[in-house]
Order: C-alpha cells, then structure tokens, then sequence
C-alpha cells in the first residue's frame, strides 16, 4: 500500500504567510502544472482577490480547473477557500495601539531591550529575503523617471522624508509630496505620465496614501509601492512593491526595517547613476558647507 494514502490530510492554510510556507514546502514535490499555478499565485498576489479564476488561470497559463486542483492540494474545499485567504490578508484589521500597549504595560518584568533588538534584527534579516528580486526593478522605474514625487503619511512620514531627502543629494527632481494646510490635491497636480510616485505605507493605510496612488494611476506614471504587505491597498496597483516587516514587542508597528529598505534603495539608485550622481552629490555637500549648514570642528 502506498504510505502517502495513510498520510493524514493536513487542514489548509490560515493566513497568507502560512500559505506561503506550505507552498515553499511543498513545492519541489508538486506536478508541473501546479508549480506553474503555484508560482504565480506568489508571484502576483495582488491579482488573486480581484481577479476571477478563469483569468488568473489565463494569465498563469494552465486550465482553471488546474487552479482548483491546486486549491484541493493545499487543503481547500475549492477555489474560493484559496482566494479567501488573499482577500483576508487585504482586509486584515490592524492591532488596536491601545491593546498593545495594555500588554507591553501587563509584561513590564520582561527583558524589553533584548526582546525589541531580536525582533527588530529578524526584520532587517527579512527584508532581502522579500526585495532580492524586487530592488533593481524599483531603482530601474526611478532612474528613468523625469521627475519622482514621494510621499508617505502619519508614521509612513520619516520613511518617505529620508528616501526624499538621500535622493534629493544626487538628484534635484525629487519632490514630497506633503498636503500640508489641506493642498495635496493642488500638489497631486503636478504628476505628469513620465513621472515616477513612491509611495510609504503600513496598516492602518492613510485615505491620503490612497489618494497618491489614485493619482498616480490616473496620470498614467509609474507606481512604486514600499509597504508592508504585497496585497495593501497602496500595492494592488503599483509597478513595483517592496515590503518591509512592523513586528515589533512593542505598542507601535516598527518602521525601522522601512528606513533601511529607503536607504538600500537609494544606494541601488545611485549605483545606477554612476559618475554623475557622485559629482552631484559633491556640489550638493559643498553648498551646505558654504551656506552654514554644519558645524565645522575648530
């Protein structure tokens, strides 16, 4: 008797991240028209919650019941369990700041300090894993932007205003867009079709960061998305996604991985630049020297 028929039928995936893992598991072992289907599930997960089955299949290139038996194979009872678990990580409420910072509060003993360093270090650690294949597409979609516009809201600020101001010292048509006194509308205007938006972003997503890329699409540019999941709703549209990871011990979602990712990005950007970029940044240094703006040792 085959030992596989034994095999106890595993319960399907909870969540997008579970799903991953099962298909990364099992992958090597599945029949080429399911790693056909696989792949682009992960490949384009931003497709699967509002596309239909029938395309998804077209646009993978296997038969839609294909998609089915693959959904079967993950533990599902069909093609809409599958999909469910897509939609759900699009749709997944954000922890309550509040009750987060309850249970910091109520595990006060605990050794925060290591505890934040090992978390904090496990992101960083993650984020090539997420943006290897991603990176040279994203500086690639700025260096041949006429102009790049960025933009990020609330906590998504500091990202936005570090990728801003680092670009900015090689490359003067770098704008923020920051819809300060109610103009961001006014400032959406500018975007042009051979432009490029950035756009910074983790859950709860700001109407504003919605808003950036409504625009953006709207004028027919390019759209790079840095976020925190390849399905938020900054992402489902964009050219390009680069996801950072927020976990964190304590109250607030972590936007150290995304400060780092901005710089990462940047130096892909002026790798690309050569020469040029160098020889821009030098003026750049020097106006800042002769205009005071640093400290000089005595």
């Amino acid at each position: 008797m085959n030992p596989a028929m034994n095999k106890p039928k595993e319960s399907p995936p909870t969540s997008l991240d579970a799903l991953t893992r099962r298909i990364q598991r099992d992958f090597s072992g599945m029949p080429p028209q399911f790693q056909v289907g696989a792949r682009y599930l992960m490949d384009f997960p931003a497709d699967i919650p509002v596309a239909s089955m029938r395309r998804i299949a077209a646009q993978a290139g296997v038969q839609p019941a294909t998609m089915v038996r693959l959904a079967h194979s993950l533990g599902f009872g069909g093609w809409e369990d599958l999909k469910n678990i897509f939609v759900q990580s699009l749709r997944r409420a954000p922890k309550r700041y509040a009750d987060q910072a309850r249970r910091v509060v109520s595990g006060g003993g605990r050794d925060t300090l290591n505890e934040s360093a090992a978390t904090l270090a496990e992101n960083m650690k993650l984020l090539a894993h997420l943006n290897a294949d991603r990176l040279p597409l994203a500086a690639k979609l700025l260096a041949e932007a006429a102009h790049v516009h960025v933009a990020g809201f609330r906590a998504s600020f500091s990202p936005a205003y570090a990728l801003q101001y680092l670009y900015r010292l090689f490359r003067p048509t770098v704008t923020l867009l920051r819809g300060d006194a109610g103009l961001l509308e006014m400032e959406l205007r500018s975007i042009k079709r051979d432009d490029a938006v950035v756009i910074v972003g983790f859950a709860p997503y700001s109407q504003e960061g919605q808003r950036v890329t409504q625009a953006a699409r709207k004028a027919g540019c390019r759209l790079i998305a840095i976020c925190d999941s390849v399905v938020a709703p900054i992402a489902l549209k964009a050219d390009c996604v680069l996801v950072f990871p927020t976990e964190t011990p304590s109250f607030f979602p972590s936007t150290t991985a995304a400060m780092a990712l901005v710089e990462i990005l940047v130096e892909q950007v002026l790798t690309m630049a050569g020469r040029k970029a160098i020889d821009q940044i030098q003026r750049t240094e020097q106006q800042l020297r002769d205009a005071g703006a640093y400290l000089e040792p005595k």
